[in-house]
C-alpha cells in the first residue's frame, strides 16, 4: 500500500455559481475567474510539493476539470454523495482502500504550502486525524489514518462551528487529533487581502482589493 493520497476537491467552474459570496466585491465574471485561478494554483502547488501521490475530484463531470488533471497529469475523479460531508467521506474512504494517509484539501486556500503539507502528512503517524484549521471556523485540510471518523454527518457546512463541531465529536469517541495553525479561505471580501497578487493581477483585482 502506498503512502500518501492527496485529494484536491474543486467545485465545477460555472458562472454565477462559485465565490457567490464575492458579488459584492466582484463582478460574477471575476468570481469565475478567481475560482479557476485558485483551483489551478492550489492544483499546481500540490504537484509541486512531490510529497504525495495526487488527485482532483471534481464536483462533476467538467471538461475543464478534467483538462487541468491532465495538464498536471494526475487522475481526475467525480465526487459521489448528497452533501460535502457524504462526498468527502466517500473520497477518504476510498482512498484509504490504496493509501495508508489520505488528506483532503479544498480549492479555496492559497496558503497551502508544502511544509504545511508535510506537517500534516507527519502529524498522521501519531494520530488518525489531523484538520488544518481555517480563519473563518471551518477547516482547509483533513487528514485520516481511518475511514470511520465521526465528522460529516449533521455538520453545519459553511458556518463557523464546522470545525468545533468536529473536534467535539471526536472528543467525545476519544479519537486523537492534531490541529495545525489557521489559514485563509478565499469566500468573503476581506479574504481578498489573501490571495496571492499574481493571482488579482490575473482577474483585475488591484492590491488594494
Amino acid at each position: 500500500m502506498a503512502d500518501c493520497l492527496v485529494i484536491q476537491f474543486a467545485k465545477a467552474p460555472v458562472l454565477g455559481q462559485v465565490k457567490t459570496r464575492l458579488q459584492s466585491a466582484l463582478s460574477v465574471e471575476q468570481c469565475l475567474q478567481l475560482h479557476k485561478a485558485l483551483v489551478q494554483y492550489t492544483l499546481s502547488g500540490l504537484v509541486k510539493s512531490a510529497i504525495a501521490d495526487v488527485e482532483l475530484w471534481g464536483s462533476d463531470e467538467h471538461p475543464w476539470l478534467r483538462e487541468l488533471a491532465a495538464g498536471y497529469s494526475v487522475p481526475f475523479r467525480v465526487q459521489q454523495g448528497e452533501d460535502l460531508g457524504a462526498r468527502m467521506q466517500q473520497a477518504l474512504a476510498e482512498g484509504l482502500q490504496r493509501y495508508r494517509k489520505v488528506l483532503i484539501v479544498g480549492s479555496d486556500c492559497p496558503q497551502l504550502d508544502r511544509d504545511y503539507l508535510i506537517a500534516a502528512i507527519a502529524a498522521l503517524d501519531d494520530k488518525p486525524v489531523v484538520f488544518g484549521a481555517a480563519a473563518d471556523g471551518g477547516y482547509v485540510l483533513l487528514g485520516v489514518t481511518q475511514p470511520d471518523v465521526p465528522v460529516f454527518d449533521a455538520i453545519p457546512w459553511g458556518s463557523d462551528r464546522v470545525l468545533p463541531q468536529s473536534c467535539e465529536r471526536l472528543d467525545s469517541q476519544g479519537i486523537a487529533y492534531t490541529l495545525l495553525p489557521a489559514r485563509h479561505d478565499i469566500d468573503r471580501p476581506e479574504d481578498l487581502l489573501h490571495v496571492p497578487a499574481v493571482l488579482r493581477e490575473s482577474i483585475g483585482v488591484n492590491d488594494g482589493c
